[in-house]
């Protein structure tokens, strides 16, 4: 995934594009997710698993671009 992919994703991913993001597996990341031990924070609303993009650029050390409109 590119810097302009990542910095375009929408405020929250599924567990599929935030495993693409951190380069692992699926399976792996889920697998992260149940034992706690995932390196971002995730939202679980009913049996939906959400992660915040912010939290993943964090993780990674991206600062996103400011909108300054001055």
């Amino acid at each position: 995934m590119t810097l302009e992919e990542l910095l375009a994703l929408p405020p929250t991913v599924n567990v599929t594009t935030a495993a693409r993001v951190l380069g692992i597996g699926v399976h792996k990341a889920y697998n992260l997710i149940k034992e706690g031990s995932f390196p971002v924070q995730t939202l679980t609303l009913g049996s939906t698993v959400r992660v915040p993009t912010a939290a993943l650029w964090r993780v990674l050390g991206v600062t996103p671009p400011r909108n300054d409109h001055s």
